[in-house]
């Protein structure tokens, strides 16, 4: 998900299994998983490696996983205690800052926290494992092609969640919700433009 490892370096369960001080029984269901989530490719007898990175797969994951935290908004909204609501303003806090210090790896962790707050109380379990099951990809492609910190919008739009959470408005907090993934997606588009444009003849 860093991009330590770049699309296509070869993945043996021998070496990994050695620099994680692991046996190969975790490693080889750690790359099962991981081929799963779409970040990994195994052929027989032709081993393993990591996937390429494909910015119309991360679109798709990206849909998705707007869906289910819309979901997730709209189920925990009127569930929300107020030891939730200072979860939420301590992330919003956290991401802001990190943002502001122009620290990535903070700021992806506090938007994390963020929204699964909503996920964690709306206790919607399909829901949750979804999200779990596509956000790999998606961060992935943050790391990989975008590069850039998320931006002031996601901020603001943080803002209005949580002010939409605090009055109980769950189809306004639905709405934030949704335009603060849709930054992102502006990003896809614009790098599958890019990509497109510099295919040529």
């Amino acid at each position: 998900m860093s991009g330590a490892l770049a699309p296509g370096d070869p993945l043996r369960i021998d070496e990994l299994a050695e620099q994680l001080a692991l046996s190969r029984t975790p490693v080889r269901e750690a790359l099962t998983r991981l081929g799963d989530e779409g970040l990994v490719q195994t052929r027989p007898r032709s081993g393993t490696w990591v996937s390429p990175l494909r910015l119309d797969e991360a679109r798709q994951a990206l849909a998705v996983i707007s869906a289910m935290h819309e979901l997730a908004v709209r189920g925990a909204v009127a569930r929300l205690a107020q030891r939730h609501l200072a979860q939420l303003a301590q992330a919003a806090r956290r991401f802001e800052k990190a943002v502001t210090a122009g620290d990535h790896e903070r700021a992806i962790n506090a938007d994390d926290e963020f929204h699964g707050v909503f996920v964690t109380v709306a206790d919607n379990g399909p829901v949750r494992e979804t999200i779990v099951r596509f956000m790999p990809m998606l961060r992935r492609a943050e790391a990989l092609r975008f590069g850039t910190l998320p931006g002031r919008r996601s901020i603001a739009a943080h803002r209005r969640i949580l002010a939409a959470a605090r009055r109980g408005d769950a189809d306004a907090a639905v709405q934030a919700t949704r335009m603060n993934w849709a930054s992102l997606a502006e990003q896809i588009e614009q790098s599958m433009i890019s990509d497109s444009a510099g295919d040529g003849p």
